[in-house]
């Protein structure tokens, strides 16, 4: 199975003026591309992972084929966790996060104080456990939550090369800005979706035929419809 970087649903220039196109140009294009052709070049003509998926890769290796693999996973889920349109947690989620929180306000202080404070480079996740409960959780480097049995639910990019370009060291401001660029659509299917998932589930961007792209129709139906 050849991975192929993952196109972005939006262009280089969308995110502006919280991100710009130049980083973009080099964490898109020249980051995470990187992580693919590596991912391709370890796997090729390999019995074990040859013909996996990412999921599947991330769950059973280890060493340099792990780490591509997983920032590869993370890269895509960071992509698409971001959309250069406003959007709202669902009624589910948003009361999921003020009952486990306190309020939407108050996560969003937890989670960027967990980003702001992680050591060296890493993610920040939003994941929820098989009781439903929810746990911003930090992971080192290429680390993600799938093997320990977490479903994730949002992801923020925290190494270096995601922010210095914008924004030299203040990882605090880039975290800041980073929040109004939150896709709440991607963040509540994948927490309508959770129990069906467990542990292994990513959806790519709006496609034909996926369930994410089922999701966000009948969203964008029922707002026009005024229900």
């Amino acid at each position: 199975m050849l991975h192929e970087l993952m196109k972005l649903p939006y262009a280089y220039d969308a995110l502006e003026p919280m991100m710009s196109a130049e980083t973009l140009q080099y964490h898109h294009g020249k980051h995470h591309a990187g992580y693919v052709t590596k991912l391709n070049a370890l796997i090729s003509g390999t019995a074990e992972f040859e013909s996996k998926s990412l999921v599947e890769i991330i769950k059973h290796a280890d060493g340099a084929v792990y780490n591509n693999a997983a920032q590869v996973y993370n890269h895509d889920f960071f992509w698409t966790t971001l959309s250069p349109e406003s959007t709202v947690p669902s009624l589910a989620l948003d009361s999921v996060i003020n009952a486990q929180f306190g309020s939407i306000e108050a996560f969003k202080k937890a989670f960027i104080e967990k980003g702001v404070t992680l050591f060296g480079s890493g993610w920040v996740w939003l994941c929820i456990d098989d009781k439903k409960n929810l746990s911003i959780v930090n992971t080192s480097n290429a680390d993600n939550p799938l093997r320990s049995g977490l479903v994730p639910l949002m992801v923020c990019d925290v190494w270096e090369h995601a922010y210095y370009i914008d924004y030299r060291n203040a990882r605090a401001d880039y975290l800041e800005n980073w929040w109004k660029l939150l896709n709440w659509k991607f963040v509540s299917f994948n927490f309508a979706n959770h129990e069906k998932h467990r542990g292994d589930y990513f959806s790519n961007f709006c496609k034909d035929n996926t369930p994410y792209c089922d999701y966000i129709d009948a969203l964008d139906a029922k707002e026009e419809s005024g229900s």
